[in-house]
């Protein structure tokens, strides 16, 4: 019965289920819940407990994401340089994930997948620049429409344009408000040092380096909403360490022993966690720290071309459907719904974010689309789950991934030619050694389900899965920001910019 509700099957994950729901959701939520569950006990319609449970909020939910931080680049990773003192805080007072994937290994898609807990193929979003399709379902839609008041700080690049970050125009079909974002400072791409933003169409000229400036803003609209007692959805989206790379000297002062190039890398994660620093404090200063849950990712693996390095042992780097393309930096923290702090080897991510905030505030199941490719996660609040029955699965151009619990098998079309890798990750992290030819059955299994995964993305692409039954023909063009006419007045000035 449970199994079939999409809810925990065994008798101390309903249990725990319930806690966080308590603490997390308004009395009528848990009173549905109650009947759901069919649980021996009832809160009563008066009385002290009435009265917690309906003076009770649900969480306040801040999604934190890095531009093209590799998995081994933190300090709780032990980096041999670069030293990330709040990052290493937020994961010793939450839930750290040691196998967090992003949703593909490029920035866009993983941003689509985000917002839809759908892989990127499903919603339009191929790969960097291209559009996110208005026929989805975004978890910003969904919250709004639960009360939440939404914002949307930083980097979209979910609108069809390409090239360096530019302010988004008001007009833009595609911008932040068009999926669920009330309030949003936004640029369309990375964006770096003094940069100039868009405040719902309005163009700002901001001074200082670009991870605190947004963490700023985004603390003035967490503040503001939160004097009303209004649940908030914050959404900051980094423009680093992407390049051009132009770290302030304080900010490289620790890293001389490096070349230029590597310093004003590092030395942009060093200011992106001192940001990660002033938003938790902000939280505390609001009062509100308690009851949000900050979950911290990156968009895809780290860049090659950098030393030291950026992605641990792990093979590949972004843009490749390896574990150093994919697996990213992840941690949740939320001091009510995970009071005790833990590391979990569970292979998760960013296709998860939507279906567990779903659970955690009581979303109806028609907030997302289906197929989803993502599961909640809250049953690791409390337990480590040793095993995910829901694969984790990729496709980015021609190669096709798909991560098994410790198995892992890669897909490689060259022409006519396709190439079958299959890796025992918790033997061989670094993908070095293929099992496919000593392990034919296994490989031959792992590719039958993910060939079927890949039919139903087909059928996604195709549009199936929307009302109409195909896509909305007005999806934006992808293509350069500069061959859009409104941006004309403004090019000159543009290009004199990082």
């Amino acid at each position: 019965m449970f199994a079939h509700l999409g809810l925990p099957t065994s008798r101390g994950a309903r249990a725990s289920l319930c806690r966080r729901r308590l603490q997390a959701c308004r009395y009528q939520t848990l009173f549905m819940l109650t009947v759901i569950l069919g649980a021996t006990w009832i809160v009563p319609r008066c009385g002290p407990a009435a009265a917690a449970a309906q003076t009770s909020r649900r969480p306040n939910i801040v999604l934190v994401m890095a531009d093209d931080q590799g998995w081994g680049q933190t300090g709780y990773y032990n980096h041999p340089v670069l030293k990330t003192p709040n990052l290493d805080a937020m994961a010793a007072n939450g839930l750290r994930f040691d196998r967090f994937y992003a949703g593909g290994p490029v920035c866009s898609p993983t941003r689509a997948s985000v917002l839809t807990g759908r892989t990127h193929d499903r919603t339009g979003v191929y790969s960097h620049g291209y559009a996110l399709r208005d026929q989805e379902r975004t978890v910003a839609q969904a919250l709004r429409k639960a009360g939440y008041a939404t914002g949307h700080f930083g980097k979209w690049h979910l609108n069809g344009l390409r090239g360096p970050g530019v302010p988004i125009l008001e007009t833009d079909t595609h911008h932040p408000g068009a999926f669920g974002f009330d309030t949003w400072l936004s640029v369309t791409n990375f964006f770096d040092r003094n940069p100039i933003l868009s405040r719902g169409g309005d163009f700002e000229e901001f001074m200082g380096d670009s991870s605190e400036i947004i963490v700023a803003e985004a603390l003035k609209f967490i503040r503001k909403v939160s004097r009303h007692e209004t649940p908030f959805f914050t959404v900051i989206w980094y423009g680093s360490p992407h390049g051009p790379w132009m770290a302030s000297d304080d900010d490289k002062a620790a890293l001389a022993q490096l070349n230029e190039r590597s310093q004003n890398h590092y030395g942009e994660l060093v200011a992106m966690d001192r940001s990660i620093g002033t938003l938790r404090a902000g939280l505390r200063d609001c009062g509100v720290a308690d009851e949000t849950l900050v979950w911290y990712c990156s968009d895809n693996g780290g860049l090659p071309g950098f030393t030291p390095g950026t992605v641990g042992n792990l093979r590949g780097f972004k843009g490749s459907v390896y574990e150093g393309g994919l697996r990213v930096p992840g941690i949740i923290e939320w001091p009510a719904g995970i009071p005790q702090p833990r590391v979990t080897s569970f292979p998760a991510g960013v296709v998860d974010i939507f279906p567990t905030l779903a659970e955690i505030v009581g979303l109806p199941a028609e907030s997302m689309l289906s197929p989803q490719d993502g599961r909640s996660l809250t049953e690791l609040f409390d337990n480590d789950l040793k095993r995910r029955e829901k694969p984790l699965c990729f496709r980015f151009h021609k190669s096709l991934a798909m991560v098994d619990n410790n198995y892992k098998v890669v897909l490689h079309a060259k022409g006519k030619t396709t190439t079958l890798e299959v890796f025992d990750l918790d033997e061989d992290p670094g993908e070095s050694h293929n099992l496919a030819a000593a392990q034919s059955e296994l490989a031959a299994r792992l590719q039958k389900t993910l060939m079927d995964w890949n039919t139903s993305v087909d059928q996604s692409d195709a549009g199936k899965d929307y009302p109409e039954g195909s896509v909305n023909p007005n999806q934006p063009e992808r293509r350069m920001w500069r061959t859009v006419k409104a941006y004309g007045r403004y090019f000159p000035e543009c290009m004199r910019r990082p």
